[in-house]
C-alpha cells in the first residue's frame, strides 16, 4: 500500500483537516520534536487504496541569513552585505530539528500533498518543505505526479474536503517572489542598521534604542508618522469668527442654524454681519428641501480594513489583531483572515454562512429575517485573486473564544452580516433661513429603513438628527444671535488606522506584514502609543527621518519600497526574472548606502542637537584595566559601560541590574568586575566588561560571563563554580551563585532554570570532588548549629545535589516548564551531570550514563 504524506501549517490545521479527511477516524501520535502530532488514517487517492499521514510544521523552516563570519558586526564592512556576503538557509527554529523531523516521517512515502496557507508566503514553506524531504521520498515512476498543492479558505468540512477533490500544484514564482523579498530586506537592512547602530551608539549615551535599525519598509512606515508630527509642529493655529443663529416656534420646536458664508476670518467683518442680523427679529423659511437617501452597506472584509477598525474601535493593535484573527482561523471559526480580495465569487455559498448564525442570540433576529425575505447581493469590491473576503464560517460565543477573540469574531460577523443586509435609507431635509439679508441652513435627517445598520449600529442615524415638519414662508422667533471666535487646529498625531491606510495606498508591506512594520517601529522606540493608539514620534525617530530627508529623501518616502513592491508581484505573476530584479535593487542601494555613509555628517549634526555625547552620561561604576580610571554606567537602552579616557564602550547584558562586583578585578585583564541580576528569585552572575565584549579563550564566545568563562584557575570561572549539567536544557551548566547567601542558588549559565537550595546555610562551597553516580561536583555546606537542617545535630555536610538522600528536602526547582527527558522517568538521557567543559584532570573527566537511581531521584524535580 502506498502513502500519502501531508502537511499543514500549524500543528492545529493539521488535527483539524486529517479529523474532516478522515471523518474522524485517525490515529494520532506525537512527533520526536515535541511540538508537531503526526495523524494516520486509511483511503482512498487517485484510484488507489492508500495509508494517509499528515503533520505539520510551525511557520517557517528555513530562514535566511548570511553565513557565521559576515554575522560579526566588528569583522565585516556593512558595504560588503551587499553583493560580497553569501546567504544561506537555516532551519528557522534549531530547537524543533524540523527539517529531521519531516525526513524521518517522509521517508518512503510516495505522494506529497502540501496543505500550507493559501498565500505567497505558505507557497514558499511549500518548497521548503519539499528541499527537506525530496531526498527521501519513494521514486515516482513513468514520469508519474506525486507533487500536489491544496487550495483552500477555510477550516470547513465543504472547503477541505473540495480542496482534497481538486489538486493542483506549488507555485514556484510566489515562492520565489517571497524569496526575493527576504533577501532584499536582510541585505539592505542589515546593512545600514549595522552602521548606523555602530556610529551612533558609540558617540551618544541616551538614544534608549538598544538597535537603531532600517528597514525598506519600516523607515518609510516611520516617515509616515513623523510627517504627521512635522505638521503639527509647523502648525499656526488662525482665529475666525461664525455667527450662530437660535430660532424657535412655540415652546418644543428650537433650532441651531448654520451660517451659510461658514466663517469670516476677521473680527470687524464678523461684527459688521452681526449687526445685520441683529435689526432683524424673525427668521423666514425661504426652502425646505427633502431628498431620500441611502447609507451604503459596507464592502465585504479584507484584512487591511479588519486592522483599521480593530485598532480605531476595538483599541487592538495589528499585531494583536492578526494572532488572534490566526487563532480564531484554525480553530475554524472565521475563513483566512490574509487577504485583499472585497468581493465574493459567484460560486460562494453566502445562504449556508448566513444560516451558521441563525441561532445566535445576539443577531439571530437580523438572520432569519434576511433568509426569510432574501438575502441582498454584496457590493461589487476588488478581486485581488487570492482568498475570499474575511467570513465567520460556524457560530460562536464569548465563553469559547475569549475576550479579544469574542470581540473580533462579532466584529467579522456584524460586517457579514452587513455586506449581505439591505442599504441603510434616511430622508434628508434642508431648511433654508432668511434673516435680514444673510441666509442660514439646518439639516436634518429621517430613517426611513434601518438596513444593516440593525447589526451595526454604530453606523445607524440618531433620532437627533431628525427635524420637525414646517414649509416655505413660515416664521420662527429670533432668540439669539452671537458672534463665536475660533480657532483653526492641527492635526492630530496618525492613528494606527490611518497609518494602515496610507501604508495600503503607497504599497508599503503586504496586507501580511502591515501589522509587523507599524509593531517594529514601536519596538524600536521611534514612536510610542498613546490614547486613541495614535503613534507619536520619539525624539530618536523623528531625527532618523530629518536625517535620511537630508541626506537621501528616497530612503524615506514610500516611492522607491512602492516600485519594489510591484517589481516583486510581477516575480510572483512569472512576468520579472527573480535575479534581475534583486540585482537591479540591491544595486541601487548599495550606491544609496555609500552616499548615506559618506553624508552621515549631516544626520549627525541633527543626532548633536538632541542626544548627549556618550562621555557625558552616565554615572561612575567600575575600573577600566587599561587606564585604571572609573568608566560609567550608561543605563539606558543598550545599558554599557564607557571610558571616557580610553574612549572604548564595552557591551553588558540586557534586562537586568548592574553593579560593583566587590571590588574584584579579572585576572587577565585587571578590569572590575560588575555582576548582574534578574532579581532576587531570578539568576545573576559577575562578569569582565573587557572579556564580556572580546572572549579570552577560543571556545567562549562574545556575550559570556564569568558563568561561561573556560579559566582553569579563576575563583569566578565555570571551572571552579560549575556544578552539573542542566536539569533542562542539552548545553548549560548548573554554576552556583557565590552572591546568593542566605538563599543559596545555583543556575543554568545557558537557560532560565534556577535551583534554590540551602537556605539560611552559613556557608556554601563547591567542591574539587564529584559525584560517583552523576559526576556532578559535590557541594560543601556549613549550618549554624541552631538552625542546622542536618540529621545528628550535624552542621556541615558534603554530597551531591541531585543525589544525595541529606539534601533532598533542601532543594527547590523554580523558572522552568519540565521538558527534559530526565523528568518523564529518566528514559532518553543521553549522559550524566558533568559539567561539560573546563574539567579538572582526575576526576571531572569524561560522561557516563547516569544509573537508575539518577532516573528516580530525578523525578523529585518535576
Amino acid at each position: 500500500m502506498k502513502t500519502v504524506f501531508m502537511v499543514a501549517e500549524k500543528p492545529s490545521l493539521a488535527q483539524s483537516i486529517s479529523k474532516i479527511l478522515s471523518r474522524g477516524s485517525c490515529t494520532s501520535r506525537k512527533g520526536f520534536n515535541g511540538a508537531c502530532s503526526i495523524h494516520e488514517y486509511s483511503g482512498g487517492f487517485s484510484g488507489q487504496n492508500v495509508r494517509f499521514k499528515m503533520t505539520s510544521v510551525c511557520g517557517h523552516v528555513m530562514t535566511l541569513d548570511f553565513i557565521g563570519k559576515y554575522n560579526n558586526w566588528d569583522k565585516v564592512d556593512p558595504a560588503e552585505l551587499f553583493s560580497k556576503a553569501p546567504t544561506e538557509k537555516k532551519e528557522a527554529n534549531p530547537k524543533l530539528n524540523m527539517v529531521k523531523f519531516l525526513q524521518a516521517e517522509a521517508r518512503g512515502c510516495d505522494y506529497v500533498v502540501l496543505w500550507l496557507d493559501c498565500d505567497k508566503e505558505g507557497e514558499n514553506i511549500c518548497f521548503e518543505v519539499l528541499e527537506a524531504i525530496m531526498p527521501v521520498l519513494n521514486k515516482s515512476y513513468a514520469n508519474e505526479k506525486t507533487i500536489f498543492r491544496a487550495k483552500f479558505s477555510s477550516i470547513t468540512d465543504t472547503d477541505i474536503c473540495n480542496a482534497m477533490n481538486r489538486l493542483g500544484e506549488p507555485n514556484r514564482n510566489e515562492a520565489l517572489s517571497v524569496d526575493a523579498r527576504q533577501e532584499l530586506d536582510l541585505r539592505i537592512g542589515c546593512a545600514f542598521t549595522r552602521f548606523q547602530t555602530k556610529y551612533f551608539q558609540g558617540k551618544y549615551g541616551n538614544l534608549d534604542s538598544s538597535l537603531i535599525s532600517f528597514g525598506p519598509c519600516q523607515t518609510p512606515t516611520l516617515g509616515f508618522c513623523v510627517e504627521r508630527h512635522d505638521k503639527i509642529q509647523s502648525f499656526k493655529p488662525e482665529p475666525y469668527w461664525i455667527i450662530q443663529a437660535k430660532v424657535s416656534k412655540g415652546k418644543d420646536l428650537a433650532l441651531t442654524l448654520d451660517w451659510d458664508r461658514v466663517r469670516v476670518f476677521d473680527r470687524e467683518v464678523g461684527q459688521m454681519f452681526l449687526n445685520i442680523v441683529k435689526t432683524a427679529r424673525e427668521a423666514k423659511v425661504e426652502s425646505v428641501i427633502k431628498k431620500e437617501k441611502a447609507k451604503q452597506r459596507p464592502l465585504a472584509l479584507n484584512t487591511v480594513e479588519m486592522l483599521r477598525v480593530a485598532s480605531s474601535a476595538l483599541g487592538m493593535g495589528p499585531q494583536h489583531t492578526m494572532q488572534v484573527a490566526e487563532r480564531l482561523y484554525t480553530q475554524g471559526y472565521i475563513s483566512y483572515p490574509r487577504t485583499e480580495t472585497t468581493h465574493y465569487p459567484e460560486n460562494f455559498d453566502l445562504k449556508a454562512a448566513l444560516r451558521q448564525q441563525a441561532n445566535n442570540p445576539f443577531w439571530s433576529e437580523s438572520v432569519k429575517a434576511l433568509l426569510s425575505e432574501g438575502i441582498n447581493r454584496p457590493r461589487k469590491g476588488n478581486d485581488a485573486g487570492d482568498h475570499p473576503p474575511i467570513t465567520p464560517m460556524r457560530s460562536a460565543t464569548e465563553s469559547e473564544l475569549g475576550s479579544d477573540g469574542w470581540r473580533l469574531y462579532e466584529y467579522i460577523t456584524r460586517h457579514f452580516i452587513a455586506t449581505v443586509s439591505y442599504d441603510c435609507k434616511y430622508l434628508q431635509t434642508s431648511i433654508a433661513f432668511s434673516i435680514s439679508s444673510e441666509n442660514f441652513t439646518c439639516t436634518g435627517k429621517t430613517l426611513l429603513s434601518a438596513g444593516f445598520t440593525e447589526v451595526m449600529p454604530w453606523q445607524s442615524i440618531a433620532k437627533e438628527e431628525s427635524l420637525p415638519s414646517c414649509e416655505r414662508g413660515e416664521v420662527f422667533v429670533l432668540d439669539e444671535v452671537k458672534l463665536l471666535e475660533k480657532q483653526t487646529n492641527p492635526p492630530d498625531y496618525l492613528t494606527e488606522a490611518e497609518l494602515i491606510s496610507l501604508m495600503e495606498k503607497h504599497g508599503i508591506g503586504t496586507d501580511a506584514s502591515i501589522p509587523v512594520h507599524i509593531n517594529n517601529i514601536c519596538q524600536r522606540n521611534y514612536v510610542t502609543v498613546e490614547s486613541g493608539r495614535r503613534l507619536k514620534p520619539t525624539n530618536l525617530g523623528i531625527v532618523l527621518v530629518h536625517g535620511y530627508y537630508k541626506i537621501d529623501a528616497e530612503l524615506v518616502l514610500p516611492t522607491i519600497r512602492s516600485a519594489v513592491e510591484k517589481q516583486l508581484n510581477l516575480i510572483a505573476q512569472g512576468k520579472a526574472n527573480f535575479k534581475q530584479v534583486l540585482q537591479f535593487t540591491l544595486d541601487i542601494f548599495k550606491r544609496k548606502f555609500h552616499y548615506f555613509v559618506d553624508s552621515i555628517a549631516g544626520l549627525d549634526e541633527l543626532m548633536e542637537v538632541s542626544f548627549s555625547p556618550i562621555a557625558a552620561t552616565g554615572k561612575p561604576l567600575s575600573r577600566c584595566g587599561k587606564c585604571h580610571r572609573f568608566m560609567k554606567y550608561i543605563q539606558a537602552k543598550p545599558s554599557r559601560l564607557h571610558c571616557s579616557h580610553c574612549d572604548e564602550t564595552y557591551s553588558l547584558p540586557q534586562n537586568g541590574a548592574i553593579k560593583l562586583y566587590k571590588e574584584l578585578r579579572c585576572p587577565l585583564d585587571e578590569f572590575e568586575l560588575v555582576l548582574w541580576s534578574s532579581g532576587s528569585r531570578g539568576k545573576s552572575y559577575p562578569l569582565c566588561p573587557y572579556c564580556y565584549s572580546n572572549p579570552p579563550f577560543r571556545d567562549m564566545k562574545k556575550g559570556m560571563g564569568c558563568n561561561e568563562c573556560t579559566h582553569p584557575t579563576c575563583q569566578h570561572s565555570l571551572n571552579n563554580l560549575g556544578i552539573g549539567q542542566c536539569v533542562e536544557c542539552e548545553h548549560g551548566v548548573m554554576t552556583f551563585d557565590t552572591t546568593s547567601g542566605p538563599k543559596w542558588k545555583m543556575a543554568c549559565n545557558k537557560c532560565n532554570v534556577v535551583v534554590h537550595f540551602f537556605e539560611n546555610a552559613h556557608k556554601v562551597r563547591v567542591s574539587s570532588d564529584c559525584c560517583e553516580s552523576c559526576e556532578a561536583s559535590l557541594v560543601i555546606v556549613d549550618f549554624n548549629k541552631a538552625k542546622s537542617p542536618l540529621p545528628g545535630d550535624e552542621t556541615q555536610h558534603t554530597g551531591c545535589v541531585f543525589c544525595d538522600p541529606v539534601f533532598q528536602d533542601l532543594v527547590e526547582l523554580k523558572h522552568a516548564a519540565m521538558k527534559h527527558p530526565m523528568h518523564r522517568g529518566g528514559q532518553g538521557r543521553r549522559q550524566g551531570r558533568g559539567r561539560g567543559r573546563g574539567r579538572r584532570p582526575g576526576g571531572r573527566g569524561g560522561l557516563k550514563k547516569p544509573k537508575d537511581k539518577m532516573a528516580a531521584l530525578a523525578a523529585y524535580f518535576v
